[in-house]
């Protein structure tokens, strides 16, 4: 799935060398970093990709305007000014330049260690109000100090690296990362529990998210060393601000480095005040390389997009990362089709239904991922929800309470290299389940409930589908009803019989019927889909 841009907006100032990139592959280019709330809404439009930085808020009314709108891009780390929810629910890729800001992070990280140990904002302060203050800014050596990093990813991990040439001990903890891949770089993987009471300093390298904020709090600060120093080049909030306040005045905290605040510029004046506190205006990414860096990179991941080559960064379409390559698109469209097959003999989707995506072959061992996504856009694909892609339909599912479990079996059956079959079960038990595979790169179905197509049906254009007992005079009879109701047969192909003395047959037709009732003196069964 290659994306088509056309027109992108860039509403925040980012390196010129952003713009080049886009344009020299051939993408038009508008840069308005002066825009309202407003006028963006107005604009937004006449787009199908926006770039910006932190200044642009894309709340869920400016993506309830954005009509055309393909894709978000952050030329940054950080997703809290776009409301990643409701571009999800349209369908739009949020994507962000994980890896561009990870050394200027990490850097000032160090600079807000080094500062807390020596004092040396407070003691230039002090020089540059005339005093010589020798003996009160007495500091310590991080030689032989422990560090607790909460947080091991790509920045933690490189703040790990850089004071462990000062002779810290460095401890962690990253649920994602496993204590073998954190030992890789010198990190002792322990619980949180464990890291508060003997961590020296403590840094913070984690999103804001539920289960991170107010991480540090009272509580956390009872249980730590006298006189831990902590430091926040996060997210504001994953501190709680009246907490650290209050281990500060109590002795309990012997100093913070805070580059984020829970509200940016921050209200509390207390805590930036505060003689042990060194605080930045949110300086993470704020140097000439990381803003390049940034730059450089949302633009290429745009282009690689396009081309098809990549996806990275995304925050919000997993199932997309790995549908990208020519060899898997055949494998999202027959999904797809499978889908909008199921749908039409399943006749109403709620969530009273089952789904389960099985994949058969080593080839597809990784395609659950993103076949699950493609088989629910074609079946819940309707007259009012025809927007539908593989980043919006799982949202649209589990909204609906649709669940789609997936299966890998690395046999196939029969003699095909490979294999997608799709169960669905209502809850009267009925069941539908359909195979299919991609012949050159062309959706095909092979098996309909145990009825086997010996030369595979394509699935697409106008196709009827019934169920009916084994009996030749059937086929003529129903085509006959479509002649009287000028539809003409396109092609024709029938199942081997299935259990119960039925056979299974599939009508490409030149048209959709006008009424079903026609047929039911013919067949058992019927349904008609548009593929």
């Amino acid at each position: 799935m290659a994306l088509t841009l056309k027109n992108v907006l860039i509403s925040d100032e980012v390196d010129p060398k952003c713009v080049e990139i886009l344009q020299s592959n051939g993408i038009g280019v508008v840069k308005n970093t002066k825009l309202s709330k407003e006028e963006l809404i107005t604009e937004i439009p006449k787009y199908d990709g926006l770039i910006v930085r932190s200044a642009t808020k894309v709340k869920a009314d400016v993506i309830a305007a954005a009509t055309n709108l393909k894709i978000i891009g952050r030329a940054g780390t950080g997703v809290d000014n776009i409301d990643v929810g409701a571009a999800t629910k349209k369908g739009i890729i949020v994507m962000n330049t994980p890896g561009g800001n990870t050394m200027s992070a990490a850097e000032l990280t160090c600079g807000m260690i080094c500062s807390l140990s020596r004092q040396i904002p407070q003691a230039t302060e002090s020089m540059r109000a005339g005093r010589w203050d020798r003996k009160k800014f007495m500091g310590a050596e991080l030689l032989g100090k422990t560090l607790g990093i909460v947080g091991l990813g790509r920045i933690g991990k490189e703040v790990a690296i850089r004071m462990q040439s000062f002779g810290m001990t460095t401890i962690g903890f990253d649920p994602i990362v496993s204590p073998e891949e954190s030992a890789e770089f010198g990190v002792e993987s322990m619980p949180l529990e464990k890291i508060w009471p003997l961590a020296d300093y403590i840094t913070l390298h984690t999103p804001l998210i539920p289960q991170t904020k107010n991480l540090v709090n009272d509580q956390v600060f009872s249980i730590c060393k006298k006189g831990m120093k902590v430091i926040n080049c996060a997210r504001g909030g994953i501190i709680d601000e009246d907490a650290i306040l209050r281990a500060l005045e109590s002795g309990k905290c012997g100093g913070a480095g805070l580059d984020v605040f829970l509200e940016e510029p921050p209200t509390n004046t207390a805590l930036i005040q505060h003689p042990l506190v060194v605080s930045t205006p949110h300086l993470g990414a704020s140097t000439v390389e990381a803003q390049t860096r940034v730059a450089e990179e949302i633009a290429q991941q745009f282009v690689d997009l396009v081309q098809g080559k990549s996806l990275f960064g995304a925050i919000n379409a997993q199932a997309l990362t790995n549908a990208l390559s020519p060899a898997t698109r055949p494998l999202v469209t027959l999904g797809q089709k499978l889908g909008t097959l199921g749908a039409a003999l399943v006749g109403k989707v709620s969530k009273n239904i089952s789904v389960q995506v099985v994949t058969y072959g080593s080839e597809l061992k990784q395609a659950g991922s993103y076949l699950g996504a493609a088989v629910l856009v074609g079946l819940l694909a309707n007259p009012t929800n025809n927007g539908l892609n593989l980043v919006s339909a799982p949202v649209a599912a589990k909204e609906m309470g649709l669940q789609v479990a997936t299966e890998h079996v690395d046999t196939p059956p029969g003699n095909l290299s490979s294999l997608i079959s799709v169960i669905i079960q209502e809850q009267d038990g009925a069941i539908y389940k359909l195979s299919g595979h991609a012949a050159v790169g062309s959706p095909v179905l092979v098996d309909l409930n145990n009825g086997t197509f010996s030369s595979g049906v394509a699935l697409k254009g106008n196709a009827l589908i019934y169920r009916s007992q084994l009996n030749p005079q059937v086929m003529p009879a129903v085509a006959g009803a479509l002649a009287g109701a000028n539809v003409n047969v396109l092609s024709y192909s029938t199942s081997t019989p299935v259990s119960d003395g039925e056979s299974w047959s599939i009508m490409q037709i030149s048209q959709p019927i006008e009424s079903l009732e026609i047929l039911k003196l013919h067949v058992n069964f019927a349904q008609q889909v548009s593929l």
